[in-house]
């Protein structure tokens, strides 16, 4: 890997900033453009190395990679006038005669650090709404992903403006030296212990962040529902994402003590209907990303507390990285699986005796990213909205939301901060800059000294909106 001088590259693209011409409309529009041609005309090679890093099936890096990019692009071309419009704000009888709006403006240079689990969707996401804004950008791929880091870095080269728009490679030290300069904004995604770091290195220059983490996101299932739909959707959103390797996949489930046989049933015969009885021989499951990752989720699954507790899967094969869909019952509260976000293919089911037991469950643990309840009972609904806090909620499936542009994606509490995802991404990378605008008639000689009885009295009825009081002040009435 080329050494590159991070003081140097962040100098370079302020001075690019500065210019101005990241600023124009034309400008933001020519590379929106050439990240669409950039999925478009290298599908393939993108797919391969997604296949590469995870063994990801090529539907899933279509699907979950390359198609929610190019959606977010042509979404940002399609409305980006509308979002770099000022909007026009209201004024009070303080300032009358005056108007005012809100302008977005850029923020300057800003730095994206991405995660391996996604690391097509989840580079060059963000990186739509930093050009959308008229920023520059340093993208920083994980180096858990090489080949498609590798290829990032190689397109991004071929097809934007790389006097504001670079890829930096590598590992911690590179990380880590681009942590130390000074940035507009960082947008990091990942894990919340390195999101400490990127947060403390940022408050060193008052840089404001955005943590897109993870955490335990439950999945409530009731019983008056349609069995087999929501166990299909279960396994879309947990193994059908990356094999469970995603922020947004179910972590556990929580259901009713006479309901969860039927459930475990349920997700078992769709199980291997999906993946067969050799769940290892399937095509349409990603492993496990690396060795650390697998040993990790061995210990979890290998826990005195946990290994006897399994009802479904818990094959193992170290050689290729893949453990199989698995389902636990009943593991216990204290037991490592239970303390830790999973991110594998693991799924424990927790049972209660009523359903409403299981937001006190939810709520006794940090703020997840996501949510999820399956029920036709309108009542629980309403709870669950009122009750849970997360980044996000779906009810009757699992991570659908983050297909939704008009939603913002984003955490609360441990699983992040800040959010992103259509104009939320614009908005993301902007200030929003207030404007007012006056003319030099209506000048209000109360506001200045010397603060006379009357003058305190007609700025007291002003700021009280008070039209009949100004008026009495005026007209000398007491």
């Amino acid at each position: 890997m080329a050494f590159f001088d991070p003081t140097a590259t962040v100098k370079e693209l302020r001075g690019t900033f500065d210019s101005g011409k990241t600023k124009s409309y034309e400008w933001r529009v020519s590379q929106l453009k050439a990240l669409l041609k950039l999925a478009s005309f290298h599908e393939k090679e993108i797919i391969d190395a997604l296949h590469s890093d995870l063994s990801k099936p090529e539907l899933e890096s279509f699907l979950f990679e390359i198609a929610l990019m190019k959606t977010g692009c042509k979404l940002a071309l399609k409305e980006l006038r509308s979002w770099m419009a000022p909007e026009k704000a209201k004024t009070s009888m303080t300032t009358f005669p005056s108007s005012a709006e809100i302008v977005p403006e850029p923020l300057g240079v800003v730095l994206v650090i991405s995660a391996w689990n996604y690391p097509f969707l989840l580079s060059l996401d963000p990186v739509i709404g930093a050009i959308a804004a008229g920023n520059t950008v340093v993208l920083k791929p994980s180096e858990i992903a090489p080949a498609t880091s590798s290829v990032l870095a190689k397109l991004l080269g071929q097809y934007m403006d790389c006097s504001a728009v670079k890829v930096i490679e590598g590992a911690v030290p590179e990380t880590t030296a681009l942590l130390e300069q000074k940035w507009d904004k960082i947008l990091y995604t990942g894990n919340g212990k390195v999101g400490r770091i990127v947060m403390s290195a940022a408050a060193k220059h008052l840089t404001p962040v955005v943590l897109e983490l993870g955490g335990k996101s439950p999945v409530i299932v009731d019983s008056d529902i349609d069995l087999k739909v929501s166990a299909r959707r279960i396994i879309a959103g947990k193994w059908g994402c990356n094999n469970g390797q995603a922020c947004i996949s179910p972590d556990y489930i929580i259901t009713t003590k006479d309901y969860v046989s039927e459930l475990i049933d349920a997700l078992s015969s769709e199980l291997e209907k999906f993946y067969g009885k050799d769940p290892f021989k399937s095509d349409d499951l990603s492993r496990i990303v690396n060795s650390n990752h697998f040993h990790r989720l061995c210990k979890l699954l290998d826990d005195d507390k946990v290994s006897g507790k399994i009802v479904h899967g818990g094959q193992k094969d170290i050689t290729n990285l893949k453990i199989a869909p698995t389902l636990l019952l009943d593991v216990p509260e204290d037991s490592l699986i239970m303390n830790e976000e999973i991110f594998g293919p693991l799924l424990p089911i927790i049972t209660v005796n009523k359903l409403e037991e299981s937001f006190n469950i939810i709520k006794s643990k940090e703020k997840p990213l996501a949510a999820y309840l399956f029920t036709n009972n309108k009542k629980l609904k309403e709870d669950f909205i009122s009750n849970i806090s997360a980044g996000g909620l779906v009810v009757n499936d699992t991570a659908m939301h983050v297909a939704v542009s008009t939603l913002p994606f984003g955490g609360v509490g441990e699983s992040g901060m800040g959010a992103y995802h259509g104009k939320f991404s614009f908005d993301t990378f902007s200030h929003q800059k207030a404007v007012l605008l006056r003319s030099f008639a209506g000048d209000l000689a109360a506001r200045y000294p010397p603060y006379t009885q009357k003058k305190q009295k007609l700025l007291r009825a002003l700021l009280n909106g008070s039209l009949i009081g100004i008026i009495r002040v005026l007209l000398g009435w007491e």
